[in-house]
């Protein structure tokens, strides 16, 4: 009978698949670390509202008034 010799394929293989799970992890976390770094541009004022922008609210508000939203649901007797 011949005598058992180790392989160390499988340590070799999981030291590979460490390896590669180290560099992945570092090349994100450098790519996210630029990211953080830009310096954010303020953007610029939007909030006026023109008078088109009025009349749409409007008309809107009108629609939502005017839908009928009763359910025939007494929510008091679901308690």
């Amino acid at each position: 009978m011949e005598p058992e010799t180790k392989s160390n394929g499988s340590l070799v293989g999981l030291v590979v698949i460490v390896i590669i799970l180290v560099v992945g992890v570092i090349y994100i976390w450098m790519s996210n670390k630029k990211t953080i770094e830009q310096p954010v541009t303020p953007l610029t004022n939007t909030n006026t509202v023109t008078n088109q922008d009025s009349s749409d609210l409007n008309a809107l508000e009108q629609d939502s008034n005017a839908t009928d939203a009763n359910t025939g649901v007494d929510y008091n007797a679901i308690n």
